[in-house]
């Protein structure tokens, strides 16, 4: 997939219910702003799924929200989940071969290139990864190719050229209607 260029609107927030259902939510709506801004879906979307899924299983208060950004600077793709759970602090815990969960933060330490956890003002804390985005190659700029009369062909510009009235007839003159 190619990269956009970076400028405006490289920012995406939004607050989700602590549920399953937020969630879910946020790894979709992850996905479809990933590709708004034409960025690889993988790993990122697998990462805002287990840490949004961790935020409403482990970081959830009642009545209050999480809040899932993503950011790109540069070449960096980063991913925070911030709750208001903030004294529990996440850390990747070892679990049995056949646990059915607890592997969320393995997950996220393999699939990021770095990740970590910031105490925010009390009771928040974010969860947050980063990775570094696929450079991409430059198009290629195309051979001339020569046009209908033989000349090269030069690419149209946005420019129009001025357009120039009919001459006037000299005065006392008109035009017939033939």
């Amino acid at each position: 997939m190619k990269k956009p260029a970076d400028g405006p609107g490289r920012d995406f927030s939004v607050l989700l219910s602590p549920t399953p259902r937020g969630a879910r939510l946020a790894r979709l709506l992850a996905t479809e702003q990933l590709r708004a801004w034409q960025l690889p879906l993988d790993p990122a979307a697998n990462i805002v799924a287990e840490l949004a899924n961790n935020a409403a299983t482990h970081g959830r208060v009642p009545g209050r929200n999480f809040r899932l950004l993503l950011h790109v600077v540069g070449g960096t793709l980063r991913i925070e989940v911030t709750d208001t759970h903030g004294d529990r602090l996440p850390h990747p815990q070892p679990s049995a071969p056949d646990s059915e969960s607890g592997r969320g933060l393995t997950l996220v330490s393999a699939l990021a290139d770095r990740w970590g956890v910031s105490r925010g003002r009390p009771p928040r804390k974010t969860v947050w990864a980063e990775l570094t985005l696929p450079a991409t190659e430059s198009p290629k700029p195309e051979d001339p190719r020569p046009g209908a009369t033989g000349a090269p062909h030069e690419p149209p510009t946005r420019e129009k050229a001025p357009l120039q009235a009919p001459p006037l007839p000299p005065a006392g003159q008109t035009h017939s209607r033939e």
